[in-house]
């Protein structure tokens, strides 16, 4: 199994990160880590680590993770 997988129940974000990630993927009233989480557990969800950094990609979102904190950093929409 996938180490950021295994690790799952770890993934979590600041209030700022929760912010930031509502405001670039369009969240309105949804739990953010809860609905990251889901985006890594896809199993058609691209898992890649680069240094100190995980990177999901589903479809056109990307999520940025510290490997070793597991915080999300960050989340975006991929442009056309």
């Amino acid at each position: 199994m996938h180490e950021l997988l295994q690790n799952i129940e770890s993934i979590h974000t600041t209030s700022m990160g929760i912010d930031r990630i509502k405001k670039n993927l369009k969240l309105a009233d949804i739990d953010a880590v809860k609905y990251c989480k889901e985006i890594i557990l896809n199993p058609n969800a691209y898992i890649l680590r680069e240094g100190k950094n995980w990177y999901v990609k589903l479809n056109d979102t990307v999520l940025t993770i510290n490997a070793y904190s597991y915080t999300i950093i960050t989340a975006h929409l991929l442009k056309e």
